[in-house]
């Protein structure tokens, strides 16, 4: 039977990822915190989800732009593999860059920068919008000839080193310093130090940056995040606050030339003032207080189980009804929803759970054709829950709200 090789990705980056944990802890470094890596991870399933969706599709789209508008028919011998992959780290740096430096395109980037902790973790942290995003500035290799096998084999590989520079542990590596883009270069890219602002875009080749001067060495210890931190979980708030804060500079803007402008100019010419006020028209505030251990067993079973699942989802989706995968796409992003919002420690939780519950119920519902039995057991569920409402509740309060 065969899978989805890409399902094996997961365990594998999990793998390393408490690799790493174990490392860190044995040498007495505090370089994770829970809740931040679990916001991490989140922001990584769901693209990781929506990759089931789109990826074929993006190869399709690469097929099509080279055969039609490919300016030539390149090949595939050993120094076209070579000049692929130098096009493709160069696209890359660019690609970075200007997200960095133009705000329709930060909007999809800021996420990978909302961590204040940096290790293996951050490295998920990869929104769908900003993979999209790729894909586009990717356009230019059908366009130039390279065929869209090609591209889709360098993509994978070119996106498995970035994995790798995400962590703390490793020192500089040398004479590769002058050539990588190592994890101390990184590093940098993530530090909120001003001396480091702006540094650093290069994937897999130091040689950009130092080509276009945006280079800088690691000097002193980084500080991690945004300079204007986010200080939240809320899995939809990290994706969306910057579409607000954005939407409210345009709006405040005086003429439509104006609006334009901001759309693509810097992320400094937005007003920092608006997170605040975006965070107040959504009642956004993080919470404080120490959640103890059987809240964190709660949402840490939720994303191994999630992590199980999605492994197996991506393994044999190609065997799922599209209504079967519309139904745990759902129970997913609810599910990382909830997670958030119960670190959060939001009390509307409790009503998530049972969207959450009623998705879930549809999956064995959805093959079953006994529409009598299907009707007798919804009527008996929504009688359990009207009878029982104010106890679940309750109960349910007692042990996640803090």
């Amino acid at each position: 039977m065969p899978v989805n090789i890409l399902g094996f990705a997961i365990p594998l980056f999990i793998g390393f990822i408490l690799l790493e944990y174990t490392i860190a802890k044995k040498k007495g470094l505090q370089y994770f915190n829970l809740h931040n890596s679990i916001a991490n991870i989140s922001i990584g399933v769901a693209e990781r989800l929506a990759d089931v969706f789109v990826a074929g599709m993006f190869y399709f789209v690469y097929d099509t732009v080279q055969k039609r508008f490919g300016l030539f028919n390149i090949g595939n011998g050993v120094f076209v593999w070579i000049l692929l992959f130098i096009a493709t780290d160069f696209i890359w740096y660019w690609y970075h860059r200007l997200g960095h430096e133009i705000n329709v395109f930060w909007m999809a980037h800021i996420v990978h920068h909302q961590s204040e902790d940096y290790n293996l973790t951050v490295s998920a942290r990869i929104t769908v919008l900003q993979a999209i995003f790729r894909h586009g500035f990717w356009l230019v290799l059908p366009l130039l000839g390279f065929n869209a096998g090609m591209i889709t084999a360098i993509l994978l590989v070119h996106g498995l080193y970035p994995f790798f520079i995400h962590t703390r542990l490793v020192g500089k590596l040398g004479i590769l310093e002058y050539i990588l883009v190592t994890p101390s270069h990184h590093r940098v890219h993530h530090a909120s130090n001003e001396k480091y602002l702006d540094k650093n875009y290069g994937d897999v080749l130091i040689i950009w940056d130092k080509l276009f001067g945006t280079f800088a060495k690691e000097e002193e210890e980084p500080v991690y995040g945004l300079t204007k931190p986010l200080n939240t979980y809320s899995f939809l708030w990290q994706h969306f606050h910057f579409f607000i804060e954005l939407w409210l500079a345009i709006k405040d803007a005086k003429g439509w030339n104006a609006k334009f402008k901001i759309l693509f100019s810097k992320p400094e010419k937005v007003d920092p003032s608006l997170r605040k006020k975006a965070e107040d028209i959504f009642n956004i505030h993080q919470n404080r207080t120490a959640i103890e251990k059987p809240l964190n067993k709660y949402v840490v079973w939720q994303m191994i189980l999630l992590l199980v699942s999605l492994s197996f989802f991506i393994l044999f989706e190609k065997y799922l009804s599209i209504p079967v995968r519309i139904a745990f796409s759902l129970v997913t992003i609810l599910t990382l929803i909830n997670c958030g919002a119960i670190m959060e420690q939001k009390r509307w939780v409790f009503y998530m759970e049972y969207i959450r519950l009623a998705v879930i119920l549809y999956l064995p519902f959805y093959s079953f054709n006994h529409w009598q039995l299907k009707t007798s057991v919804i009527i008996f569920l929504v009688m359990i829950v009207i009878a029982y409402y104010n106890t679940l509740q309750k109960n349910y309060y007692r042990y996640v709200l803090k």
